[in-house]
C-alpha cells in the first residue's frame, strides 16, 4: 500500500510537472501570436506614416520572431529586476579595466591612429573633438570594425519594443531601423545588431545613424558599417553635436584626501579644478592642472568609491557619457584616448576587490535608501554617482567610515 501512495505521488508530481510545460508553451505560443498580430497592426501603420515601402517592412519581419534569450525583458504579466548584471559596464569595476584588454585596444589604436592621421586631423578641426577618443570609442565598441555584430536588427528591435522595459523607446528605433532600409543606406542583406538593437562600426542607435552619421569620405554615403571613414565622421559628429567643449580635456586621476568626501561625487556638484586644489586635491603623477583648466569647472568621480582610482572630469565626460551612460564607459575611451596618444600606463591607484552583488540586491538596497529619504537615481540595481554618495552619505550618519560604494553588510541592513 504504502509503495502504492509512493507511485500515485510520483505520478501526480509528474503529471504537474507536464502540464506546467505544456501551459508554458501555450503561453509562448500565444505571445508569439500576438508578436505577429502587432507586427501588422501596430508596427506597420507606424511604418507606413513615417514613409516606410510596403515591401520593405514585409521583407524585415519576414520570418522573424520573439527572441526570448535578450536581456532586460518583461514577459506578459511583469518580472522583477533581473538577478545578475548583463552588461560589463555594470559589473565590478576592475574587470572592465583588464591589463590584456587595454593592451590590445592600445595596440591596434596606435595603427590606426597612423592609418587614419590626416582623417582625424580633418575632423578634429571641424568638431572639436580629438582624434584619440574618436579612435577609443570605434575600438570600445567594434574592436576598430573587426567584432562581429551577430543578431538580426529587427528581431532585437521588435522583441524589446513588444515585451522589453523601454518598449516605447525600442518601438521608436524599429521604425527608424525600417526607414534605414528604406531609404538605401544599408547594406546588402538583413540588417545586423548588437543584443541591444545597436548598428555597424560605431554601434549606433537606428535613430542616432539618421541624426548624426556622416559621409566622411565624400562617396555620398553615410556607410557605418563598411566605411571607416564615415565611421570615425560620424563618431565625431555625434560627440560636437552633445556640446563637447574644444580644448578641454576629459579628466585627470587625483589623489583625494581623506578628509574630503566621496558622497562629493556628481556632475551637480562642480567646482573649479582650483577650488578642488583648495581643499587638497592633487593629480597623481605630481605636475600642476594645465593652465587652461584650473579655472574650468571639474566634477569629482570615483567609480568605485575609496575602493579604487579617484578623478577630477571636465564637462566633456559627461558629454562620452551620452554615447553609453556607465562612466566606467566614459572612463575607458578617455584613458584609452591617453594611452593611444600619449603612451599613459595604467591608473596609479588600484581597483581593489569589491563584493560581488546581484543586480535585484542592489535595487532592495537602493529602495531602502529611498525610504529614508536619500537620492539614488531610481532602483534600478545600478550603482551609479547618485548612489554611490547616497551610500556615503548613509555610511557618515550612521558613524561609520564613508566609502561610497556597496558591500554585503551594506545592503544587508538597507534591503528590508
Amino acid at each position: 500500500m504504502r509503495v502504492m501512495n509512493m507511485v500515485r505521488v510520483l505520478f501526480s508530481l509528474l503529471a504537474c510537472v507536464f502540464l506546467s510545460s505544456v501551459a508554458s508553451a501555450d503561453t509562448r505560443s500565444q505571445t508569439e501570436a500576438k508578436f505577429q498580430n502587432w507586427l501588422r497592426t501596430d508596427v506597420w501603420p507606424a511604418a507606413r506614416r513615417a514613409g516606410v515601402d510596403r515591401g520593405v517592412f514585409d521583407a524585415a519581419v519576414k520570418n522573424i520572431s520573439l527572441n526570448w534569450d535578450l536581456p532586460d525583458l518583461r514577459p506578459p504579466g511583469g518580472g522583477q529586476v533581473p538577478e545578475q548584471q548583463k552588461q560589463a559596464e555594470f559589473r565590478a569595476p576592475a574587470a572592465y579595466f583588464k591589463n590584456s584588454t587595454l593592451a590590445s585596444a592600445e595596440r591596434v589604436g596606435k595603427t590606426m591612429a597612423g592609418r587614419h592621421r590626416a582623417t582625424l586631423s580633418r575632423i578634429e578641426r571641424q568638431t572639436g573633438v580629438p582624434g584619440r577618443i574618436i579612435l577609443a570609442i570605434w575600438g570600445r565598441e567594434s574592436a576598430y570594425g573587426s567584432a562581429a555584430i551577430p543578431h538580426d536588427a529587427f528581431e532585437v528591435l521588435a522583441t524589446k519594443a513588444f515585451m522589453g522595459r523601454r518598449a516605447e523607446f525600442f518601438r521608436e528605433e524599429l521604425i527608424a531601423a525600417l526607414q534605414i532600409v528604406d531609404g538605401g543606406h544599408a547594406p546588402a542583406g538583413r540588417l545586423k545588431s548588437s543584443w541591444a538593437g545597436a548598428l555597424g562600426q560605431p554601434q549606433f542607435m537606428p535613430r542616432n545613424f539618421l541624426a548624426y552619421a556622416q559621409d566622411g569620405d565624400g562617396d555620398g554615403r553615410r556607410d557605418i558599417w563598411r566605411s571607416e571613414t564615415d565611421t570615425l565622421a560620424s563618431i565625431g559628429r555625434y560627440l560636437a553635436a552633445f556640446d563637447w567643449q574644444r580644448g578641454r580635456d576629459w579628466g585627470f586621476e587625483v589623489k583625494v584626501p581623506t578628509d574630503v568626501s566621496c558622497a562629493l561625487e556628481g556632475p551637480d556638484q562642480g567646482r573649479r579644478v582650483q577650488d578642488w586644489q583648495k581643499l587638497g586635491i592633487s593629480r597623481v603623477s605630481g605636475r600642476p592642472f594645465p593652465a587652461h583648466e584650473r579655472q574650468g569647472e571639474a566634477y569629482l568621480l570615483m567609480p568605485a568609491g575609496r575602493h579604487g582610482p579617484a578623478f577630477l572630469v571636465t564637462p566633456n565626460f559627461y558629454v562620452l557619457k551620452k554615447y553609453n551612460k556607465s562612466d566606467l564607459y566614459a572612463l575607458f575611451v578617455g584613458h584609452m584616448g591617453d594611452r593611444i596618444d600619449f603612451g599613459v600606463g595604467a591608473f596609479s591607484a588600484r581597483w581593489q576587490s569589491v563584493d560581488t552583488l546581484s543586480r535585484s540586491g542592489i535595487a532592495a538596497m537602493q529602495s531602502g535608501l529611498e525610504r529614508l529619504g536619500y537620492d539614488v537615481g531610481g532602483a534600478d540595481g545600478l550603482v551609479g554617482y547618485k548612489t554611490r554618495r547616497s551610500i556615503g552619505e548613509w555610511q557618515l550618519a550612521n558613524g561609520q567610515a564613508a566609502t561610497c560604494f556597496p558591500d554585503r553588510k551594506i545592503v544587508s541592513a538597507l534591503a528590508r
